[in-house]
């Protein structure tokens, strides 16, 4: 989790981590707490948009296109919308996620 965290210039007792880079326009977002075991959609399902997930606490699976993507805190992943595709808390604690829908 603290891989590729910088102090910016003229901060003190800082670090930070890019999480990514320009992603188009943002239709909306939420955040969503996935209990042990939680997550979803069942089925997996697609549509016209992307997602982009970022893991805030604990650790996600997201299932997408036949595969399976660890993302843990501090971490992001953006999912194609057009493949099938579901996320789950791949921890045994809570897991914290942000997810912005990209238009």
């Amino acid at each position: 989790m603290n891989d590729n965290f910088i102090t910016p210039p003229g901060h003190v007792k800082f670090r930070a981590k890019k999480l990514f880079d320009a992603v188009g326009p943002v239709a909306d977002g939420s955040v969503a707490r996935l209990e042990p075991g939680g997550g979803g959609p069942v089925p997996s399902h697609t549509h016209g948009h992307d997602h982009l997930f970022i893991v805030t606490g604990g650790e996600a699976r997201i299932e997408v296109g036949g595969e399976s993507v660890i993302v843990g805190a501090g971490e992001s992943f953006r999912v194609d919308g057009r493949k099938l595709h579901s996320v789950w808390n791949n921890s045994d604690g809570e897991t914290v996620m942000v997810g912005l829908s990209l238009g």
